[in-house]
């Protein structure tokens, strides 16, 4: 209890501070006068008239008092003046002008009214060099603190050998990457040069820094300056803009990080530094962003129940994050990998606590699983993003892909039309045009499914799909699952066609990061492989948007733009870390994987185009096909991939005609051995 009395009745540091300064204000007031009078009489200190002297030492005691009493109103005794600012500025000069005008009265008012007292009317030389440097000394003496922190700090910062920065960009965002770098503690860089495109603002300086050019100055400025960080500031720039000059940048071989385009709709309260993130690949495609309508999507998603199979990967988990955004009244995730579903529940509970969510774990393969789930939850609009997708994987299970994409897109698609769902989105891929993987034909194959089951829709043939039991998880007996006679289903089928997703599970980006991060080699399977690619949230977007728009039947393809070499994807990847490919970063090429070829298509070419409001954003048109000897065909081929038959091939070649199938295993040694020989 005595300790925490002795610790209640310490002074605190700031409050003696407080004292001093008010003792040197008292001081620097009346010396500032006194140096005016002495000015005014030729810096002669006899040559003063001893009635201004005599009215000097009187007035000077009652003009301390209001001084250090006006200063106290001004609150220039509670600032921490290490932060001083504008704010403090205009303090202490309104403060020093009340004073002043104060010490004028108060001289003119004793040697008109009280004339006894001996102060007489001082020269007017006396008030005018008086009250300026009283004020200079008031400001001098609380700026000083930060003026010697700073210089404390440039000199710690050099000690330091500070990194040398390089900012892009002269602008409102630019300062404030200066600024922050600058009066952030324990930053060890040092802004040598800035870029702008903005010829009125080169050869001009920024808190000391030059503006050294436009972006065709960043190498150049780079080596005279020995830059090792480039940091991008221009969130408002045109999306080419920055594009061209972040593929300028990534050529000089420093690190790169670039402030977001969202960070000028954020709060100004977020440090800037904090926002600054790491290029991404992203940031380097060649093609504007998909624009898509949210407000409508919000609007079509709004009030309505929603399952999202393959929920917990990569575009389930983005598809689940969205449509969380846009108030649906139950948000149903099914997905076969707990872990991954456990992983995106816990994100939305804790991001959306009032959404009513149900998280289920199940195979799009089990018929009876899946129609209890569409008989219990009704859902309105399902998204079919549960499939596998990796393509050398799948060459070496082809059945086991069949089994889940297929099989797996016509269980669902079965059991959403059986229990009257609107709408059914199937998330297709770019490797379904003239497939030469299993995966990709089995991709097909779900778009044919989606086809068919459209076709016989429209013409009320509904009741002749036939239903087709997985016997490995259905179970026994099997549930009647079929439909009555005079069944009339209400669900459009649509698909939507992209190309790959950087950053998604199993994609080549992660794999080149963890190889960077390891030092290398990165392994690129060919230097001609060619690949289109859009971001996560674009994709979704677009799926979105075709589950708002879509009429049944409906194929959507994405335009990306030019395709991408992954060699250079590769190289512009290890130039983002600050390495130079082949130098720092040794670049191994491995050869074609089973089933990959050196481009993908987006369309076939029977397909063709439609254009839709959305210049980025096409139709194609479906190809006739015999849906009965369709249906006839996935009876053989569901039997044989559980008898895992050796002509399981030719069969889904016989189904997708524009299948490309591989030589046989036997065949490729046979064909090796006679070239080697």
């Amino acid at each position: 209890m005595a300790l925490q009395n002795r610790s209640a009745k310490r002074i605190e540091h700031w409050r003696i501070i407080a004292l001093y300064l008010g003792l040197y204000d008292a001081v620097a007031v009346n010396l500032a006068y006194l140096i005016a009078l002495w000015l005014r009489f030729d810096c002669h200190y006899s040559a003063i008239p001893l009635e201004y002297l005599w009215s000097f030492t009187r007035f000077a005691p009652v003009y301390s008092i209001l001084c250090v009493l006006v200063f106290w109103l001004f609150r220039l005794y509670s600032s921490i003046w290490r932060f001083a600012s504008f704010n403090e500025l205009t303090r202490v000069t309104t403060a020093s002008a009340v004073t002043i005008l104060l010490h004028v009265a108060g001289i003119y008012l004793c040697d008109q009214l009280l004339p006894g007292l001996g102060i007489r009317r001082m020269p007017v030389a006396y008030y005018v060099v008086g009250a300026l440097l009283q004020f200079c000394l008031v400001l001098a003496v609380r700026f000083s603190y930060r003026l010697i922190l700073f210089i404390r700090g440039v000199r710690r910062s050099d000690e330091k050998a500070a990194s040398p920065v390089m900012i892009v960009g002269a602008g409102a965002a630019g300062q404030l990457v200066l600024h922050g770098l600058n009066q952030t503690e324990g930053v060890r860089e040092k802004v040598r040069c800035i870029i702008d495109d903005n010829p009125n603002k080169w050869h001009r300086y920024i808190d000391g820094v030059p503006v050294v050019g436009g972006r065709e100055d960043i190498l150049r400025a780079v080596k005279a300056y020995k830059i090792q960080k480039i940091y991008v500031a221009i969130p408002s720039a045109e999306t080419a803009q920055k594009r061209d000059i972040l593929n300028i940048c990534k050529e000089a071989g420093c690190e790169l990080k670039n402030l977001p385009d969202a960070y000028r709709f954020e709060s100004s309260d977020r440090p800037v530094m904090e926002a600054m993130a790491e290029v991404t690949m992203e940031d380097l495609l060649g093609r504007k962003p998909v624009q898509v309508d949210m407000y409508d999507i919000f609007c079509f998603i709004r009030g309505k129940t929603i399952l999202v199979t393959g929920g917990g990967g990569s575009i389930g988990s983005e598809l689940c994050r969205q449509v969380a955004d846009h108030e649906p009244r139950q948000l149903i995730i099914f997905d076969i990998y707990e872990n991954n579903a456990y992983a995106i529940e816990h994100e939305l509970r804790r991001v959306h606590p009032e959404l009513n969510l149900v998280v289920l774990i199940g195979s799009v393969r089990d018929s009876a699983r899946m129609n209890k789930v569409f008989e219990t939850y009704r859902p309105d609009v399902v998204y079919h993003a549960a499939a596998h997708k990796h393509v050398p994987l799948m060459e070496t299970s082809p059945c086991e892909a069949i089994k889940n994409n297929v099989f797996g897109t016509y269980k669902t698609a079965y059991a959403a039309m059986r229990n009257g769902c609107r709408r059914f989105v199937l998330i297709s891929s770019d490797k379904a045009v003239n497939p030469t993987n299993v995966m990709g034909a089995s991709k097909r194959m779900c778009e044919m499914v989606i086809q068919s089951f459209d076709k016989m829709i429209k013409e009320h043939r509904e009741s002749e799909i036939p239903l087709l039991y997985a016997h490995m998880y259905d179970g026994n007996p099997k549930p009647d699952l079929s439909l009555p006679e005079d069944f009339r289903a209400q669900t459009e089928f649509v698909a939507v066609r992209f190309g790959n997703v950087l950053g998604s599970n199993g994609s080549v980006v992660p794999l080149f990061k963890r190889q960077i991060e390891l030092g290398g080699p990165v392994t690129v399977t060919h230097p001609d492989v060619i690949r289109y690619f859009m971001t996560i949230q674009e994709a979704v977007s677009l799926v979105l948007q075709a589950g708002t728009y879509a009429e049944s039947g409906t194929l959507y393809v994405l335009d990306m733009g030019e395709p991408m070499k992954i060699d250079t994807l590769a190289r512009n990847l290890i130039k983002l870390s600050g390495l130079k490919p082949d130098v720092d970063i040794k670049i191994e090429y491995t050869g074609l994987r089973p089933g990959e070829k050196l481009y993908e298509e987006k369309l076939m070419d029977e397909e063709g185009l439609r254009r839709t409001p959305n210049e980025l954003i096409h139709i194609g048109s479906p190809i006739p096909m015999d849906t009965a000897k369709f249906f006839e065909q996935l009876k053989e081929l569901m039997q044989a991939s559980y008898e895992e038959r050796e002509d399981f091939l030719e069969l889904v070649g016989k189904v997708v005609t524009t299948y490309r199938m591989p030589p046989r295993p036997e065949k490729l040694t046979r064909e090796t051995a006679e070239h080697v020989s």
